[in-house]
């Protein structure tokens, strides 16, 4: 990258948070802290009224603003895919404001670049489109990301393997893993930090009440949470080659620990966080398997398959 391209990067970074540190616009764009120094100066000499604070960073005069409009087409093609993405595997309201974000990228791009997202647009597709038939979805990730902002406190009626339960939570973020969103927050009925997936909020509603204490945030919670729950099941079994290439993203919801292939199977090890629920899983490709351990595993497929052998003869 030239000096004026990253010149203009590094306008545009500064543009994008309230306070930028000198050190995370070295590792960005790979310079000693020196060339930062001197590139901070000569946006201040090209007239860019950058305030500096020793030990905090830098930011730019509230209301000075000069639109990015010069995208690259590695940029403008990362713009598409994120609208292909999230328009399948988001809520229906995020995904209708990001569409309409994306028209006033598109209305500032150059000729060029509209070409560009023109061509590819049919060129880039993503499939197992959830979100239109996800009410829970839908309904429950707005409100619980205007939750997080506003610090309130949400009432949830929430589905688990004994049964529906109700409590207030005081959510600090969300995060999507293994295909599905998931709500951190602080439970006031339990006093700790867990993780709510949001298809298995049956309702949320806004209580009124403002959060009354300091907590975590997201990624410090993320830093923290152990690899594998105390409440988890350990699981290993045998996968046929043929049968295991097909479970690859399917595992994770389930524990997935580690795998080692042989010749004709696989061994899988597993950290089940519902054993009930890796059971029903696992008769669905247990003619092309077996269980290693544990025992009650083997016991609840066999009494469940001759609950469906009852219910079919």
């Amino acid at each position: 990258m030239n000096r004026f391209d990253r010149l203009t990067a590094i306008l545009i970074h500064l543009q994008s948070k309230k306070l930028v540190q000198a050190q995370e616009v070295a590792d960005r764009f790979d310079v000693s802290l020196r060339t930062v120094y001197r590139d901070i100066r000569s946006l201040e000499q090209a007239g860019v009224p950058i305030l500096g604070e020793k030990g905090l960073g830098y930011s730019i005069m509230e209301g000075y603003r000069i639109p990015p409009v010069m995208f690259t087409e590695e940029e403008v093609v990362a713009f598409l895919m994120a609208e292909k993405i999230l328009e399948q595997h988001s809520d229906l309201h995020n995904s209708r404001l990001f569409k309409a974000a994306m028209y006033k990228v598109k209305a500032v791009l150059r000729h060029a670049s509209k070409k560009v997202m023109e061509e590819m647009e049919e060129s880039i597709d993503v499939k197992e489109k959830v979100s239109e038939h996800n009410h829970l979805i839908n309904d429950s990730l707005p409100r619980i990301i205007k939750a997080v902002g506003d610090k309130s406190v949400l009432h949830i009626q929430y589905a688990t393997e004994q049964g529906v339960n109700e409590r207030d939570i005081e959510p600090i973020g969300i995060y999507h893993e293994n295909g599905s969103w998931n709500a951190i927050a602080f439970c006031t009925t339990s006093k700790k930090y867990h993780a709510f997936r949001t298809e298995r909020m049956l309702s949320v509603s806004d209580t009124g009440k403002t959060a009354s204490r300091q907590h975590i945030t997201l990624k410090e919670y993320l830093a923290k949470r152990p690899q594998f729950t105390t409440d988890s099941f350990p699981v290993v079994i045998e996968v046929e080659n043929t049968m295991a290439r097909y479970l690859v993203e399917q595992k994770f919801n389930y524990g997935f620990a580690s795998e080692n292939q042989g010749r004709k199977r696989t061994k899988m090890t597993f950290q089940a966080p519902c054993i009930q629920a890796f059971s029903r899983w696992y008769i669905t490709f247990a003619d092309q398997a077996s269980i290693i351990e544990p025992a009650s595993l083997k016991t609840l497929v066999k009494d469940r398959l001759q609950e469906m052998l009852q219910k079919v003869s």
